[in-house]
């Protein structure tokens, strides 16, 4: 998993430019993304709990926090979790586990797939785990 925020982690080819006017900043540069989509969440969701054998995830934060919780797929170590928060862009490369726990009401993320995530192809390549990897969860979640 990698993490980093948009606007003050801007590694090269990736470029910021700020004048008067304000900021633009490059997100992804040469990317060959198949699916993006928006999700809004409350306060307490959990999501995920699943692994991609093919795709690759990106999650930017646009508004509010949440715990990502992450591990190898098929790995005995134990999962490890980083908070990420509006302007953090969160990786999860192939064959990755990946849980979610929503931390504030409203909180906002896109997910950019590359690979097969979108339409039809939604759950082709989602992979579900139990038990989950966030503490005193039960159960699967149907959807990301």
């Amino acid at each position: 998993m990698i993490i980093r925020n948009i606007w003050k982690d801007v590694p090269e080819p990736l470029e910021l430019h700020e004048d008067d006017r304000g900021k633009i900043v490059d997100i992804f540069f040469k990317e060959n993304i198949n699916h993006v989509n928006s999700i809004v969440s409350s306060k307490g969701a959990l999501r995920g709990d699943h692994y991609h054998k093919e795709t690759t995830q990106h999650m930017l934060m646009i508004k509010g926090s949440m715990e990502v919780w992450y591990k190898p797929a098929g790995s005995n170590e134990e999962p490890r979790m980083v908070v990420a928060r509006a302007g953090d862009l969160v990786t999860n490369p192939p064959m990755e586990i990946h849980s979610l726990r929503i931390l504030e009401d409203g909180t906002e993320f896109i997910t950019f797939s590359l690979g097969l995530r979108g339409g039809s192809d939604y759950e082709r390549d989602t992979f579900r785990v139990e038990p989950s990897l966030i503490p005193g969860r039960k159960g699967p979640q149907a959807h990301f």
